[in-house]
Order: structure tokens, then C-alpha cells, then sequence
């Protein structure tokens, strides 16, 4: 269960009670943004037509935004956050285009120092969201010592500027108000969509887990992990954690995992012995683009990996950003 308080500018952190608390207390923290940020901004999903939108169009009215989809806040802002905003993919190019044509913008209006990461599965094996994510955390802070990172499905839209892609103390489920699900949260442990984290809380939870091959069970497991880790979770207002999905088919190779279930039960046992520790994966091509740094990686099979002379090995310490939490 969680407490949600009214805020006088529509922003709440709300938390889930921690084990050593009894029934029906719950701890809360208020927290309140600039009012310059223009707050709800309803996305209308015929204008422009994610099949006629271009990349090019996207890039056109994006001109500070730099090679490897980089855009360095004002000089004014040189304090701000940096994020970096992961996103798992494969043969979703019109969603993300329309994610794109809303997202630069989005995140250029919160002033934030930030890049976007798309994580491409190589092949037509199962989908492997969870796991992707991994690889996009790892080779993220390869880059950049990122102090904030957003795990972002490529088919969710912001409605509401409100909505700051910063980390909170605890790790925060960015995506509360779906239209999907009526604008309500579908369940009270649910973190799926669209979350963040810190390197910090990352190491915490030992990533996500790398087993999920196909659709369902892995934010379930991350939600887990978050308290295994000795977390709480973030959230926003209902009204501010708005988002739009882009309606479409469960995609081939990735069809509902019917172990999905089982493999929840054994969270709690198996959560440090899978995850980012023991992460493996093949590079095949790192691209700068425009609008986005593309990484497309070869990530095994549902049947076990496959081996590579080039295999990255289990993930090396993760040197954490002096500003991180």
C-alpha cells in the first residue's frame, strides 16, 4: 500500500512501508519543482504519425542535441543532473521515432545533462528486456560516470513536464499513470514502464535479472529486488507520472513467458547470483547517431548463451559518480 499526499505543485514521492513497520503506517516525503516547467503536455498520437515521422524530421528540430543523442545543458545549468536514459529494443523503429520526437525535447526542457542509449537485441531469438538493460547500464557507465539512469520502454510516452528524469534517494517508478491501465497504478508493486535508478542502487539490487526470455515477469523481479536491496520506492503524483503507451501487438519472439510465475517464486534465492554480476554479451556494433548512441548486442539465447571469443566477461566494478546517491 502506498501514501499518497496533494502537493501545491502536483509532485509526491510516495514509499512503500519497510519490513520492521507495522500495517497502516507509511512513510512519505513531499517534494515540490520549479513552476516553470510548463506541467501537462497531452500527447496526441495522430500528430505527427509515427509512420510518417522521420528521423530526420526528429534531428531538425533537435539542433543542440550532439552526436550520440548528447545534449550538454546551458552553461547556466552546468550543475545539472546527468542521466542517461536506457532503452531496450528490437524492431520497434516507428515507436521510437515518436518516443524520440517527444523525448529530446522533454528533457531538454528540464535542463538536464543527458543522452539516450538505445540497446538493440541482434537477431530474431526471444526478447530480453531485462537483460538488455543490464547490458545498457554497463556500457552506459562505460562512458559517462552517470549519476542517474532511466530504464525507459520504447512504446511510453511523458504526458507531463512535472515528471523531472532526476533520481530520488530511493529508486523511483517513473511511470505510475498509464493510459493502458486508466491513468491509475495497476497494482501497488508494480515498476514497470519507465524507471530510475542511481549507480548506487543499481549495485544494490545487483541490476535485473538476466533469465526472463520473452513478455512478463521481470519488473515483478526488479520490484522484488528494489526491496531485497533494502529500498523503498519512489513514485510520483498520479496526475504528474502520466504517461501514453503506442498501441501494438505482443511482437514475434517476444510472446508471453509461461514460466514467468515459477521463476518470481525464486527471486528471493537466485537475486544475487543473477544480475549484473553475471551478465554476459557480445558487442556487435556501437554507432554514435545523431539523435542516439545505438549498441546492438548479441545476448545468447533462451537455451543459454552462446560463446564468443569477444564475450564480455561478468561485469567489473562499477566506478560510481561523486554526486551519486
Amino acid at each position: 500500500m502506498l501514501l499518497e499526499q496533494p502537493c501545491s505543485q502536483g509532485y509526491c514521492t510516495c514509499r512503500s512501508p519497510t519490513k520492521t513497520q507495522s500495517a497502516g503506517l507509511f512513510q512519505s516525503r513531499t517534494v515540490c519543482l520549479s513552476s516553470s516547467l510548463p506541467g501537462d503536455k497531452v500527447v496526441r498520437s495522430t500528430s505527427p504519425s509515427p509512420l510518417a515521422l522521420t528521423l530526420a524530421e526528429v534531428e531538425r528540430k533537435n539542433p543542440l542535441v550532439v552526436r550520440g543523442g548528447r545534449y550538454p545543458a546551458a552553461q547556466t545549468a552546468r550543475l545539472a543532473t546527468r542521466t542517461a536514459v536506457i532503452i531496450p529494443h528490437r524492431s520497434r523503429e516507428h515507436h521510437l521515432k515518436f518516443l524520440l520526437y517527444y523525448l529530446h525535447p522533454f528533457l531538454q526542457r528540464q535542463q538536464l545533462n543527458y543522452a539516450i542509449y538505445i540497446i538493440h537485441q541482434a537477431g530474431n531469438y526471444t526478447f530480453n528486456r531485462a537483460k538488455l538493460m543490464n547490458v545498457g547500464f554497463r556500457e552506459a557507465m562505460r562512458e559517462e560516470e552517470w549519476e542517474c539512469l532511466f530504464f525507459h520502454d520504447v512504446d511510453l510516452i511523458p504526458e507531463d513536464d512535472r515528471n523531472t528524469y532526476t533520481c530520488d534517494a530511493h529508486p523511483k517508478h517513473a511511470a505510475i499513470a498509464m493510459d493502458k491501465f486508466g491513468y491509475k497504478l495497476p497494482y501497488k508493486s508494480y515498476f514497470g514502464g519507465v524507471s530510475a535508478l542511481t549507480p548506487r542502487h543499481y549495485l544494490k539490487m545487483n541490476g535485473f535479472p538476466n533469465n526472463y526470455w520473452g513478455w512478463g515477469g521481470e519488473d515483478d523481479d526488479i520490484g522484488i529486488r528494489v526491496s531485497l536491496g533494502g529500498m523503498l520506492i519512489a513514485r510520483p503524483a498520479l496526475n504528474v507520472g502520466r504517461y501514453k503507451m503506442i498501441k501494438h501487438k505482443l511482437d514475434r519472439g517476444n510472446e508471453i513467458n509461461p514460466r514467468r510465475f515459477n521463476m518470481l517464486a525464486k527471486t528471493r534465492q537466485s537475486w544475487k547470483q543473477d544480475g549484473m554480476n553475471t551478465v554476459q554479451y557480445k558487442i556487435v556494433r556501437r554507432e554514435h547517431l545523431p539523435l542516439y548512441t545505438n549498441i546492438t548486442v548479441d545476448i545468447g539465447t533462451e537455451t543459454g548463451p552462446r560463446r564468443h571469443a569477444g564475450s564480455a566477461p561478468p561485469a567489473p566494478p562499477v566506478k560510481l559518480p561523486v554526486k551519486g546517491h
